[in-house]
């Protein structure tokens, strides 16, 4: 059983979607919540609270690393701790390489990548100079491991996403620390909800499993990792597909 009391857990980009069903689970499990975003969701927060877990909102640009840090240095100053981070916040400007444009390419690397380095960072600090055996979860994608048409950016982003992640576990194990990446693939949200039924049909016959992935799964997994039940995994990907990449 995922057991996360008392712990304190920080979702980028935990709003909506995929961050969303993260929050709520690891406060189904116990863990008190901080998210970050550019907006925030009230009904979000009304969730969380109302099964008896506290829940804030801080608003940040990830991208920015001043901001980032003053975002992190509230969050220790409210709640006290920080014992789980998940780096979820990330955007698509999808395009073939020959129609994108440098800010389509910028922008996703400055929030799917330094995004993460600039969170991380100040977690991870707080983390080794208090002594807290804390656990790191990032949301890459399948895109980052095997590429896709009119992704250069976000695929690039999300590949160096794990690279980052199994670096930086390295660093840490010594002091107890996990870091984990999880990588989706077509899971059912708004963001894949616009793509067209041609699109979403090819994608659907490429799964074996016969349907899209839904938010649930990848928020069981993350909660999974971010407990004691996984003290002895790090610097692992796991791709939650339906076997779409078999």
């Amino acid at each position: 059983m995922v057991d996360l009391n008392n712990k304190v857990a920080v979702i980028t980009g935990g709003s909506r979607g995929i961050g969303k069903a993260i929050a709520l689970n690891l406060a189904k499990n116990g863990a008190d919540i901080a998210i970050i975003g550019n907006t925030a969701n009230d009904e979000t927060i009304k969730e969380i609270t109302t099964l008896k877990r506290k829940c804030m909102f801080y608003k940040c640009d990830v991208s920015n690393y001043e901001a980032s840090k003053t975002a992190v240095d509230s969050i220790i100053k409210d709640f006290g701790r920080i014992d789980i981070l998940v780096n979820n916040a990330g955007i698509t400007c999808d395009k073939l390489l020959i129609q994108m444009t440098e800010n389509d390419f910028d922008k996703v690397m400055a929030v799917n990548l330094k995004g993460v380095f600039n969170i991380s960072t100040f977690v991870v600090k707080w983390l080794i100079r208090n002594k807290v055996t804390g656990k790191i979860v990032s949301i890459s994608s399948v895109a980052g491991i095997d590429g896709n048409i009119g992704q250069t950016n976000y695929a690039a982003a999300k590949a160096g996403l794990i690279g980052f992640s199994k670096s930086l576990a390295k660093e840490v194990a010594p002091r107890g620390i996990t870091v984990n990446v999880v990588a989706p693939g077509f899971i059912d949200t708004d963001m894949t909800k616009v793509l067209s039924d041609e699109i979403r049909q090819k994608s659907l016959s490429a799964i074996p499993l016969k349907r899209f992935g839904q938010v649930d799964d990848i928020a069981n997994a993350v909660s999974f990792l971010c407990s004691s039940m996984a003290d002895y995994i790090t610097a692992q990907v796991l791709r939650i597909d339906g076997g779409m990449t078999l």
